[in-house]
């Protein structure tokens, strides 16, 4: 039997490596990805095979990540709750994508993650298996009622990996924990379950990797200006860029800016609610600009319809659904009303704050001579019209309150 897990070389995926290939007899192919974590990936090959697998890969799918997952969810302007921009959520798709792409190469008839049975990646990881290939078993130790009781603590892991010769550091537990990729940073567990705790108090600033603290960022503003083709930005302060490159760009841009950071407590799927501290730097510009853009091209009924389906699209992605055939139509519909979102934002950055500073497009809908206050010399509205219109408008208002008047004033 052959496994592919998903493996970090943390204490979790460490001891779950081993344990599978002990309770499975089974090869391990440990898999890796690159989604701009920018962890120390230097020696995980070595301490992989050392461990017990067999094989492993290590791919750098940050290209793919902006390209392909990033970008269009950008142009679906998918935010969770009004808040998340679901940074961990898209990532796990793309990962679990590419295991099944290993396990099909490799010969292998499952897959395994460490995620655990509260959370929302063992959903995401095993939606994304399902849709892609169901005839792969799913191992989620953490779920496994043995696995759980062989490892009630996190010194009994430590116990397990000594007893093996299992490199690990064991330094005493993080005061939470922490999740990072080229979309985002997301902190959460440990001090942070308690929502009183003020993530962004002075003391904290250590914690953050991608920002500075608003009152540490430069005393001026900056401007950076986004040009975008048909929702995707593709150059970044005249510079032509890749997905990837204006992903990088703008995280450092507004990283020193202090733009992008969010504490929020939100809905998990299994059914719990949950604190969440995150840095979306770039992410948090690129979607702002790009709502400017649309706010000058794109036709209000459009927009209305595709902005009534954003709580659904966002929903999609943080629920692990991304494969499934609702959110493939969805994005069908979200890849025609970009045809026109094409022209160039400038936003300012100040002190964690961005501002739009202008916004231009040759197909922009924006008539200044028909939306002036001044006289119209296109002739193309006529003020008297609206009269009728109200009057139509106001029609089943004055029916209403005709019939109903009476029966309100009673209560």
């Amino acid at each position: 039997m052959k496994i592919v897990l998903a493996y970090s070389g943390g204490l979790d995926t460490s001891v779950i490596l081993r344990w599978l290939k002990e309770n499975y007899q089974a090869q391990i192919i440990a898999f890796a990805a690159d989604v701009g974590q920018e962890e120390e990936l230097k020696g995980l090959r070595k301490k992989a095979l050392a461990t017990g697998a067999s094989k492993i890969y290590i791919d750098d799918l940050q290209e793919e990540f902006a390209r392909d997952f990033i970008f269009p969810m950008m142009r679906a302007n998918a935010i969770y709750e009004g808040q998340y921009f679901l940074g961990t959520s898209i990532a796990r798709p793309l990962i679990a994508k590419r295991m099944v792409e290993i396990a099909r190469q490799e010969g292998a008839t499952a897959i395994a993650h460490g995620a655990t049975g509260k959370g929302n990646d063992q959903v995401r990881f095993e939606l994304t298996a399902a849709a892609l290939a169901p005839d792969l078993q799913v191992i989620a130790p953490w779920r496994n009622a043995a696995y759980r009781e062989q490892f009630p603590g996190r010194s009994e892991m430590i116990a397990y990996c000594a007893k093996h010769g299992i490199n690990v550091e064991a330094s005493a537990k993080k005061p939470y924990s922490m999740d990072r990729n080229l979309l985002h940073i997301s902190y959460e567990a440990g001090i942070l379950e308690d929502p009183w705790f003020d993530a962004f108090a002075p003391q904290n600033r250590g914690m953050f990797k991608l920002t500075v603290a608003p009152e540490d960022a430069p005393d001026r503003a900056e401007i950076v200006e986004l040009e975008f083709v048909r929702g995707n930005c593709v150059a970044v302060n005249g510079k032509k860029l890749s997905p990837l490159g204006v992903m990088r760009a703008l995280n450092k841009l507004a990283g020193r800016h202090g733009v992008g950071r969010v504490d929020m407590v939100e809905n998990r799927y299994v059914g719990m609610k949950s604190r969440g501290v995150y840095e979306t730097p770039g992410g948090t510009v690129l979607q702002f600009a790009h709502r400017q853009m649309e706010s000058l091209t794109m036709d209000r009924e459009t927009m209305h319809l595709r902005d009534g389906l954003i709580p659904r699209y966002a929903a999609m992605v943080y629920n692990g659904f991304w494969f499934a055939p609702e959110r493939v139509a969805l994005q069908a519909l979200v890849e025609e009303t970009q045809r026109n979102v094409t022209g160039t934002v400038r936003v300012r950055l100040y002190k964690g704050n961005l501002y739009v500073a202008g916004r231009k497009s040759a197909v922009s809908l924006y008539n200044p001579q028909m939306a002036t206050m001044d006289a119209d010399p296109t002739k193309a509205y006529n003020q008297d019209d609206a009269t009728g219109f109200i009057r139509l408008n106001a029609l089943r208002l004055k029916v209403a309150a005709k019939v109903q008047g009476k029966r309100k004033k009673s209560f």
